[in-house]
């Protein structure tokens, strides 16, 4: 299994990119004082380190004391954090709407209440034209809040316009709320348990289900009540090993970003694990041109600058990619050719450690397991597999 060390600064200051680690350093700079040295000092020894040691990080920062340690390790995950912030995306809706409400309270702070109330407008138009229901709602509290303060007289029936919509993007946030909870418990199941196992299993979920489904998902035509929707049916059918079905929803799951185009660059990585669920569906089905096909079609996708440009839909995207080749040996029988992708994967493991999931790495290495015994090496295959059955995780129980 890949280190994971549990040091938050540690994984926080080994995920920098060259660029971003220049950037902190002249952010620190601009304000030097010795605390500032001290945690560029910090920086630097953890930048240099593989594994988290904190005895020789002591050693290798002298003049850092042993009880200075963790304040300053605070100080310095705050730095990093800060300039990070400031090399914003400009691109990236969340930063977008979030800079909007900053714009509102700085109004509302100075006592320029009708400028605060036009940036809280302009928050909503954008949250609705990217479907952010939560900023909506954060917006008209906040709206809420100065009508009730102060007699703006910003237009006639302001608090009955006001109520409507608030009850509009309550009733919303409720319903993708509960969806959202149904997904999350239905995907969980799965990772705790694997497929049903028998009758019990299956009325079980089934039950869980229906019980869990709220009636008015069907006829909701909001993005995220449909992605949700959406993706507890997949859970559902999957579990259920009903792989007719899961393919089906996998695939208006992935059709609903080509009929919200701008939502790929909001939920990049729904679309990815979409993407991998529909791929994995077509294995299932054993569906080889299907698949292959695919395959080829999130290649292309893997080369946009929303994956090469985002470390996390790059990393989901390569282990999905991955997953999806060795799925296509699978399929075609060529286990030996399967296996020139082992030292590749082995390599990904080792590099992605912090960020890739015990789910994942179980996965993983039980494919690779399955690589050596379609190809009559059966001793590599144990030796995955005992990785997987000495792995000290209540996650994949079926897997163990």
């Amino acid at each position: 299994m890949p280190n994971r060390s549990t040091d938050a600064l540690f994984q926080l200051v080994k995920s920098l990119e060259k660029s971003e680690k220049r950037n902190f350093k002249l952010y620190v700079k601009r304000n030097s004082s010795s605390e500032d040295l001290k945690t560029i000092q910090l920086f630097d020894a953890l930048d240099k380190m593989t594994d988290y040691d904190e005895a020789l990080l002591l050693k290798k920062t002298k003049s850092i004391a042993k009880q200075q340690l963790s304040n300053i390790k605070a100080q310095l995950y705050r730095q990093v954090l800060s300039s990070l912030r400031i090399i914003k995306d400009e691109n990236n809706i969340d930063i977008q709407l979030h800079e909007q409400m900053d714009y509102a309270r700085i109004l509302f702070n100075k006592g320029l209440y009708l400028q605060s109330l036009k940036a809280l407008d302009r928050l909503k138009d954008m949250a609705r034209e990217h479907n952010q229901v939560t900023y909506q709602q954060q917006a008209l509290f906040f709206e809420k809040k100065i009508e009730a303060l102060y007699i703006t007289r910003s237009m006639q029936n302001r608090a009955e316009q006001l109520s409507l919509e608030s009850d509009k993007v309550n009733e919303a946030l409720t319903l993708i709320n509960r969806l959202s909870n149904l997904s999350l418990q239905l995907y969980s199941w799965y990772i705790q348990h694997g497929h049903a196992r028998n009758e019990n299993d299956v009325k079980s979920i089934r039950l869980f289900f229906e019980m869990h489904v709220p009636p008015e998902a069907a006829s909701s035509k909001g993005f995220y009540e449909r992605l949700y929707l959406y993706q507890s049916q997949c859970w559902y059918a999957f579990i259920r090993l009903d792989f007719l079905q899961y393919y089906r929803y996998c695939q208006r799951w992935v059709d609903l970003f080509e009929k919200h185009p701008d939502m790929l660059a909001v939920e990049t990585a729904s679309y990815i694990k979409g993407m991998h669920n529909l791929m994995g569906a077509h294995f299932d089905l054993l569906n080889h041109e299907k698949l292959a096909e695919t395959i080829k079609e999130f290649e292309k996708f893997t080369r946009h600058k929303l994956v090469t440009q985002n470390d996390n839909n790059r990393i989901l995207a390569y282990q999905y990619l991955y997953t999806a080749r060795i799925n296509m040996y699978f399929l075609h029988g060529t286990f030996n050719k399967g296996l020139l992708m082992v030292p590749h994967l082995e390599e990904m493991l080792k590099e992605y450690g912090l960020y890739l999931d015990a789910h994942r790495v179980l996965v993983f290495y039980y494919k690779i397991a399955c690589l050596y015994f379609g190809s009559g090496n059966n001793e590599k295959a144990i030796d995955y597999l005992n990785r997987i059955i000495n792995q000290k995780s209540d996650l994949r129980s079926d897997l163990q």
